[in-house]
């Protein structure tokens, strides 16, 4: 292209307004209306011209055309520096004035030698949106890019120079030739080089295109680190610095950190603000993280935050403004700093709800300050608050001595827990014990309402609710450790004479049976305390004594529970609606806000911030933990190979079952058939256990027995009485037991037995205790609590069930404080049976149990649909069958 005419030609071929967005074009054509623009000269293709800005100052252009992406390319010497309404006005000029085409012919330049150039450093960054394969999400992502170019005069240059290349300028009016430096050039780049920098070899709008040599470091701390320490240093060596607006460095130093609490008098909440001081600025931080979160909400993962170092930092743009300059403020932030935060206040990240400067906080959550007391805050007001966070948080871990008169001594973390108790006490708020059976809560209780007597705040009974086979056992316990608290139980007819006096005694005994009955009377009487043993029994929010214990007034609630989650989360949160009404909110919020991300997602994080909320108000202590004097416990399973008989019948039962449950999921859904699919399974592990469980009437067998596992425990029952061994044997059956029991006689083996229908519960434990008898035959739900059998050292499951705290608890009747030799543990499993499938099931549901109570990983246990293809599954091997009609 050598003269303007063929310039101007090929400029009306080519789309090159769509170089320019609306408001540069508008600006443009005002300006060419005003003939500010001058067309300077035309030289191997460029265009110069000069265009009188908003006031009497004249910038200069450079126009060349361009490729397919960009069709015309004009550089400026305005702030704006590439295609700016200066060069838009040049080309509408020309379009609009075709008799200016002609321009005088260009003088022969003059050549200047040994002109040092000064080295020009651009710096830009771009934000743009990037798919990230790992986690299946749009990430944001920041590009940024250094621009080397090379001031010869006041032209510029910028990539290698051949031999004697030059730079064309105009000085004074008159053309000229700069002569190059290339190897000056090179020095500089080197420098650069020095400090980390490598060639970027991907394109990037972070800077102008064609406007500098491009080049990138590897990472955002290594530019962090350039700008802080080595940019100063390029300054003071004559370095030009051009810093575009939007470059995610461009940081204004963080002068302090403040946190506000605005707390209303009577309320359950408090308003948190939490923020920085920049540039004389105070600015909440919470609305800035709130609009990064949702932007890149992979910033609030555990598993992420892990990954970054304390000392790593976050750059964020605020939506003020620098005084100096009217550039956005931009920040850093430390992850040392920004993880406490993030666990502190994550969930109210997670809400649909705009975040204002404050969050808006439930009292009972003042806990989680504790997480920001490291962050060298200045704090405004919530001293009342702060202190009971603090308190929340030592109190686990400070001793408060056994009161006078307790006829015990305690163990450190029983002293641990008697402070936990003492410091909800004086707090006003109510917790879970949740310590493994065995560890004396009763004691911890009980030695908690003496202090409360001594210091003369017992002036109200204290209520203990619990199933009806623990009142001897709190009797017992109250009557040997504090005999000094007045013990009135509340059970039998002849309890109704003593309503009237209930005033008189520190300490009230009833039952979850009885509590409904007698809630008229007990609502009269004031309470001190309210405390559930085995309080998993109101895990169901809806039955009679769930609903009558909110009804009593008291002036603190307490729970007592080795298992404070059995089956779902939603139990966890019927416990907390007794103890801390509201809290968790209603049970729909709960399952939106926990159960399904928790349960049915697997959401690590949900289930971390569940954790971080209830963890001040649950003390969980395991055997393994805090009783190291216990020896190892070994658990084995013990497999059963089913005898012919009971395999053809439970094909015969299976088959039935597996059809019958079938049509009653497609009547009804898979929620809405749980009874039917209990009660399919149930016949099935009864056909594991003995044949006579689901046909009454068998002839005697000649061959082979009505069961092999009988077979198979009587077995292992003759090797443990040789051993000396003394064991506890549970089935969930009572007729299984009765069957036992027959086998027992036949051999004339002395036992003892608890079921259900047991009314003295004391003698068969003291004969076992004294070594009297070497096997106690137990049904799972009778003695599953409230029993002391230390004297045991062998536990047998006769007949799993897929409950694992239910097994746990039963197992520690043996494995518990005063237990002085190794404890195993068999489960007896028919293998290939129903049995062993939900063996299988039992580790997942202990996995969701553990993920919340022990703060694991996350939980995903749920019965799925082919969870009930498993459990109806035919045995390995079984042959074809019918269905037979069931006796």
């Amino acid at each position: 292209m050598d003269d303007l005419s063929t310039f101007v030609a090929r400029l009306g071929e080519l789309p090159w307004r769509e170089a320019f967005d609306a408001a540069t074009l508008e600006r443009g054509e005002g300006y060419a209306r005003e003939g500010r623009p001058r067309l300077v000269e035309f030289h191997d293709g460029q265009l110069v011209s000069s265009c009188r800005g908003s006031g009497e100052q004249f910038y200069r252009q450079r126009i060349r055309m361009g490729g397919a992406g960009s069709p015309v390319i004009g550089f400026c010497s305005c702030p704006v520096g590439y295609n700016c309404k200066h060069v838009a006005a040049t080309l509408l000029h020309l379009e609009q004035a075709p008799t200016l085409h002609r321009l005088p012919s260009r003088p022969s330049a003059r050549r200047i030698e040994h002109v040092q150039p000064t080295p020009v450093l651009s710096l830009g960054s771009l934000l743009y949106s990037q798919y990230d394969p790992r986690s299946r999400r749009m990430l944001r992502v920041h590009q940024h890019r250094a621009g080397l170019a090379f001031d010869y005069d006041g032209a510029r240059a910028h990539g290698r120079a051949s031999r004697n290349a030059a730079v064309q300028h105009t000085l004074a009016g008159e053309p000229v030739q700069i002569t190059r430096q290339p190897q000056v050039e090179q020095t500089l780049r080197d420098t650069l080089q020095h400090f980390g920098f490598s060639v970027a070899l991907r394109q990037s709008q972070a800077l102008p295109p064609d406007s500098a040599e491009m080049f990138e470091l590897g990472s955002d701390n290594a530019w962090l680190q350039f700008v802080q320490q080595r940019l100063p240093t390029l300054r003071a060596q004559g370095w030009t610095i051009e810093i575009n607006p939007g470059f995610a460095f461009d940081l204004t130093p963080v002068d302090s950190w403040y946190a506000q609490i605005d707390e209303a008098p009577d309320q359950d909440w408090f308003d948190l603000e939490l923020g920085i001081i920049v540039d004389g600025q105070r600015i909440s931080l919470l609305p800035v993280l709130l609009r990064l979160l949702r932007s890149s909400p992979e910033l609030l993962s555990a598993q992420h935050l892990a990954l970054r170092g304390d000392d790593e930092t976050l750059p964020l743009q605020l939506d003020a403004q620098r005084a100096a300059d009217g550039h956005p403020l931009q920040i850093l932030l430390p992850y040392g700093r920004l993880k406490p935060v993030l666990a502190t206040l994550g969930e109210f990240y997670l809400r649909d709800q705009p975040i204002g400067p404050s969050v808006r906080i439930p009292a009972p959550d003042a806990a989680r300050l504790n997480g920001l007391s490291g962050l060298d805050l200045s704090w405004q007001g919530g001293q009342r608050l702060r202190e009971y966070a603090r308190k929340l948080r030592d109190s686990p871990h400070t001793l408060t001595a056994a009161p006078a008169g307790l006829n015990a001594e305690l163990r450190r973390y029983q002293q641990e827990g008697l402070s936990w108790l003492q410091t909800l006490r004086e707090l006003g708020a109510g917790g879970v014990l949740g310590d493994d059976m065995g560890l004396g809560k009763t004691l911890q209780t009980l030695a908690h309402l003496l202090v409360e007597k001594h210091a003369g705040r017992l002036d109200r009974p204290a209520l203990v609710v619990m199933p009806t086979s623990l009142i001897p056992n709190w009797q017992d316990e109250a009557e040997r450790f504090t005999p000094q608290l007045r013990v009135l139980t509340l059970q039998g007819p002849q309890r109704r004479k003593d309503f009237a006096h209930l005033a008189d005694y520190d300490l009230l005994l009833t039952t979850y049976a009885l509590l409904p009955r007698d809630l008229e009377h007990l609502q009269r009487q004031p309470l001190h305390a309210l405390i559930l043993d085995e309080a998993q029994h109101v895990k169901n929010p809806g039955s009679k004594a769930a609903h009558a214990v909110r009804q009593l007034h008291t002036r603190q609630r307490l729970c007592l529970t080795g298992t404070p989650l059995e089956n779902h989360l939603g139990e966890l949160w019927a416990l907390f609606d007794f103890l801390l009404p509201g809290w968790l909110g209603d049970s729909r919020q709960f399952s939106r806000d926990y159960r399904v991300p928790i349960e049915k997602l697997g959401d690590a994080e949900r289930l971390a911030q569940l954790n971080t909320r209830i963890k001040p108000f649950l003390l969980r202590r395991k055997k393994e933990d805090v009783a190291k004097e216990l020896p190892a416990k070994t658990e084995i399973v013990h497999w059963v190979e089913l005898s012919e008989a009971q395999r053809d019948l439970y094909e015969t039962v299976r088959l039935a079952m597996d059809r019958k449950v079938r049509e009653e999921i497609e009547r009804n859904g898979l929620a809405r058939s749980q009874m039917v699919i209990l009660e399919a399974l149930l016949k099935l592990r009864q056909v594991c256990c003995d044949l006579r469980l689901v046909k009454q009437q068998l002839p005697v067998r000649r061959t082979g027995s009505h069961s092999s596992k009988l077979d198979s425990l009587l077995e292992m029952l003759g090797e443990l009485r040789e051993e000396g061994r003394r064991v506890l044997l549970f089935s969930q059956f009572t007729s299984m037991l009765a069957l036992i029991e027959e086998e027992l006689q036949r051999r004339d083996w002395s036992y003892v037995q608890i079921t259900g229908a047991t009314r003295d519960r004391r003698t068969p434990v003291q004969r076992f205790q004294n070594g009297e008898v070497p096997l106690f035959l137990i049904s799972l739900k009778a003695g599953g609590t409230g029993l002391n059998l230390t004297a045991a050292d062998t536990v047998i499951h006769y007949d799993p069930w897929w409950n694992p705290a239910a097994e746990r608890q039963a197992t520690d009747r043996a494995y518990r404080i005063g237990q002085d030799r190794p404890v195993f543990v068999y489960k007896m499993i028919a293998r290939g049976t129903v049995e062993e499938k939900i063996h299988q099931l039992q580790q997942h549901k202990a996995a969701l149990s553990a993920g919340v109570l022990e703060s694991g990983q996350k939980a995903d246990w749920q019965i799925l649909p082919e969870d009930i293809e498993a459990l109806f599954a035919a045995q390995p091997g079984a042959p074809a069958k019918r269905p037979e009609p069931l006796a």
